[in-house]
């Protein structure tokens, strides 16, 4: 039998605390993290850990609490309290310390939508530190929690008779491996699979290190971007910081360096070799999957709760699925807005969605948008969407727009095709290996380009239904299982097959598409 597959997830958890709706990253690790939780080859085979910030080890955890997470995160679940008062989870005296914290995780997130809303309008000066002493107050927390709960688990001990109840719990029928103390279960030449943002553990790298040479395992990592690497100006201070000694100390330590595209593999390459890093392989890209997924308590149906009231009528506007940061390069189309509509009728130009959170390096940006009113209603911005909503605001659009600066994917961009709407994207980073023949593009420091490719779209109707019929009969989605199984051919030393997307295409001056080679 293969080795095992221990996931790490604690930086789903640890996300959730302070964001409402998944972004990305997340997006992408439930989806690899479900398709490994019940695939039949692998379902017996991948278990799920969490790590501990004040105890520097690995816990088990069953694939069901990720799943409820999954489902909470995309308003699969009903939402908080109108009240605003969190939900108490009870601590049975028998519970382990780590359900303790468990148990407090998901008391601390069950409503961090507004919180972090207030958060991401404060001064950016100001922000950081309120956070990072909000994070301080919250690992106090579950320290105490911990103690608490250790300190009442022996007392109910010392008081019984009898031996203490196993804490073994099997997994439900969702998958995955019996959950038990990890530390006892890993194997030497176990794989322990990075799939997320660890980045927020200052001496991850070293944990890694800690528990690979101890239970002698095998480091499999998967690499969005190198951004904060590459591109500093887009990020916050403190995040690069974490960010290059995160990637200093783990990326050596893997045994398999996998990306989400070509364009982060030769990035992770031209990046070891300038800081002088020895990667044990080679980075492999893997395919990735397309759409949304329900959680596994609540498949089929579209949530029933989908907010209709701020939802523009179909076919009236062009749309943006994005967080609102710099990189992201809102900012530009905000400019090409406000000239189609000096330049055209305003009657003629369809409303510009922005829909996502507010998210940094934008107060400029937002307080421009409150001084021009919006474009008087002709740019509306939904914050934090349900996936109801962006499902029917993705099948409602005339097209969706892209147009940031530096991407390790895009999938906003093959959600878009998936719904047959074609889509308007930058020529940047590995935006063209997500949108292929199917997308057109331009430069995105070029808003005259942009604009002429944009209004184009708006007055040829004709032209722009055809090609929504051509996106809609000739794109290919990707599963999220065709992804899980090229990264486990990864692990396991197979070759892995390109993905199954079109063609890239790239963006000449003149608007036009071109293969490249």
């Amino acid at each position: 039998m293969p080795n095992r597959i221990w996931v790490d997830v604690e930086d789903l958890f640890q996300y959730s605390a302070l964001n409402a709706r998944p972004s990305g990253i997340q997006r992408i690790e439930f989806e690899l993290c479900r398709s490994l939780a019940l695939m039949p080859e692998t379902r017996d085979r991948v278990g799920f850990v969490r790590h501990s910030a004040t105890q520097n080890s690995f816990h088990a955890i069953p694939f069901t609490a990720i799943d409820t997470l999954h489902a909470r995160l995309t308003a699969a679940l009903p939402a908080p309290d109108p009240s605003g008062r969190a939900a108490t989870i009870p601590v049975p005296a028998t519970r382990d310390a780590d359900d303790v914290a468990a148990a407090q995780d998901a008391d601390y997130a069950a409503n961090p939508g507004m919180a972090r809303r207030i958060a991401y309008r404060i001064p950016s000066d100001m922000r950081s530190p309120l956070i990072s002493l909000a994070k301080s107050q919250r690992e106090s927390l579950r320290a105490a929690g911990t103690l608490t709960g250790a300190a009442l688990g022996r007392l109910g001990r010392l008081r019984s008779s009898t031996p203490p109840a196993s804490t073994e719990r099997a997994a439900s029928d969702t998958g995955g491996l019996t959950v038990a103390a990890f530390a006892s279960t890993a194997e030497p030449g176990d794989v322990l699979l990075v799939l997320g943002s660890t980045w927020f553990h200052p001496f991850y790298g070293e944990l890694v290190a800690q528990v690979r040479d101890k239970l002698q395992l095998r480091v499999a990592v998967l690499m969005y971007d190198i951004i904060p690497l590459l591109r500093p100006e887009w990020c916050d201070q403190n995040l690069v910081r974490r960010f290059n000694r995160w990637a200093r100390a783990l990326l050596p330590q893997a045994d398999t360096l996998l990306s989400i595209s070509q364009s982060t593999a030769q990035d992770l390459v031209r990046f070891a070799a300038n800081a002088g890093l020895a990667l044990r392989s080679a980075p492999a890209s893997i395919p990735i999957g397309t759409g949304f997924s329900r959680a596994v308590g609540q498949p089929g149906k579209m949530p029933a709760a989908v907010r209709t009231d701020r939802l523009p009528p179909e076919r009236s506007y062009v749309l943006m699925v994005s967080t609102i940061e710099a990189r992201k390069n809102h900012a530009l189309l905000f400019r090409v807005w406000r000239r189609l509509l000096d330049e055209m009728p305003a009657e003629r130009v369809p409303t510009l969605v922005f829909a996502g959170k507010v998210g940094w390096l934008v107060a400029d940006l937002m307080q421009q948008l409150r001084n021009a009113h919006y474009l008087d209603g002709k740019l509306v911005l939904i914050e934090d969407p349900q996936d109801g909503e962006l499902e029917r605001l993705y099948a409602g659009c005339l097209f969706t727009v892209f147009p940031s600066f530096y991407e390790g994917w895009g999938l906003p961009v093959t959600e878009s095709l998936s719904f047959g709407r074609p889509c308007i994207i930058s020529n940047a980073s590995a935006l063209p290996e997500a949108g292929g023949t199917l997308a057109r593009y331009f430069d995105p420091e070029n808003g005259s380009e942009a604009l002429r490719v944009i209004r184009r779209a708006i007055e040829d109707a004709d032209d722009t239904e055809a090609w929504s019929a051509r996106v809609a009969a000739e794109f290919r989605p990707v599963s999220w299982d065709e992804s899980a199984r090229a990264m486990l051919r990864a692990i396991d030393g197979g070759r892995v097959r390109p993905a199954a997307h079109p063609v890239p295409a790239q963006a000449e001056p003149s608007g036009r598409t071109t293969h490249l080679v």
